[in-house]
């Protein structure tokens, strides 16, 4: 019967977060879950989280999981490679860290693709939203689902309103081309750093702003070194769940059929979460000091003219039929 560590273990818990793990019974199946983000009051760590109890309770006795939290094992650039080598089995980057493998995943970073994220949901489920979750098996990769996080806002360590304000400043961005283009287009300078360097890259003056969600901006403390954010909903943070495709074929079918019944039903469950997640974190940060800044239809329309041409600059690489269905399911929800 599986267990937990006590004793010394649970000291060491205190420590280091997310320590203490399931201990997997002789025979069975070990998976282990590494990602980037704090383990509570985050739509991902929480998922993963509940994805490990939900199989640790209902696959006893054939696999248990593991979750490392917060880049305990890796950061979403080197955990790929640990896939491959089997040193861990799941992995969810956000989709920005995967165009490397795959051009398409870039339409998920063009800004103001999507009205909310119910347009979102409808996309990810249709035919070409599933289709993707497939393009880097010619890497040995694929996609299980996608896990939800929200729609991004920009802040700054001075009062942005309009995209004139965001001239030269200095924007920490994921290590995607599609942000770095964005901040360039708004003449500022674009800086691409690890997920856990970002606070102290906005303390230090690093760099000046970031863009992230409400979940990232509050678990990370991002609004207490910035001048305020502003609420533009310009982009979406989405991660993709990857396994090893020769590690996924491997399993024992009946094993491979329930994990994936369980992945399906648990992140179903916590994409719908994540929406109540951001909107929680966005309260907490007003509570808690932060300003929250609006804008007004007008301001609005400046900021997507304003990223008109990323569109213009990443449309052939992407096909313009899935950045068409993608617009459509604006209107179909």
């Amino acid at each position: 019967m599986r267990h937990v560590f006590a004793g010394i273990a649970g000291l060491i818990a205190v420590c280091l977060p997310g320590a203490a793990q399931a201990v997997c019974d002789p025979g069975e199946l070990t998976i282990k879950f590494s990602h980037v983000v704090a383990e509570k009051g985050h739509p991902k760590g929480e998922m993963a989280a509940a994805l490990a109890a939900r199989i640790n309770t209902e696959m006893n006795g054939s696999a248990c999981m593991e979750v490392y939290p917060s880049s305990e094992l890796y950061d979403d650039d080197a955990v790929m490679e640990a896939l491959l080598l089997g040193e861990v089995q799941i992995a969810a980057p956000s989709i920005s860290k995967l165009e490397d493998y795959t051009l398409k995943y870039r339409l998920f970073d063009l800004p103001f693709l999507f009205s909310d994220m119910q347009a979102v949901n409808v996309f990810i489920e249709s035919e070409i939203g599933n289709s993707l979750l497939n393009e880097m098996s010619d890497y040995g990769f694929v996609g299980i689902g996608y896990m939800l996080n929200g729609l991004k806002q920009f802040s700054a360590n001075k009062v942005l309103e309009i995209p004139k304000d965001a001239e030269g400043l200095a924007f920490r961005v994921q290590t995607s081309d599609v942000a770095v283009s964005m901040i360039e287009t708004l003449n500022a300078r674009p800086v691409k750093l690890p997920f856990k360097d970002v606070f102290y890259s906005l303390e230090t003056g690093l760099v000046d702003g970031q863009e992230n969600t409400w979940s990232n901006i509050y678990t990370q403390r991002l609004f207490t070194v910035q001048d305020g954010v502003l609420e533009t909903n310009h982009q979406l943070l989405i991660y993709l769940a990857v396994v090893s495709q020769e590690w996924l074929e491997g399993l024992d079918p009946a094993i491979r059929a329930t994990f994936l019944k369980i992945f399906k039903e648990v992140s179903g469950a916590y994409n719908a979460r994540a929406m109540e997640i951001n909107a929680e974190s966005r309260s907490k940060i007003i509570r808690f000091g932060g300003v929250v800044r609006g804008l007004t239809p007008v301001q609005r329309k400046e900021w997507v003219s304003a990223m008109a041409p990323v569109w213009a600059k990443y449309q052939d690489q992407i096909g313009l039929d899935v950045i068409e269905a993608a617009v459509n399911s604006n209107a179909s929800n």
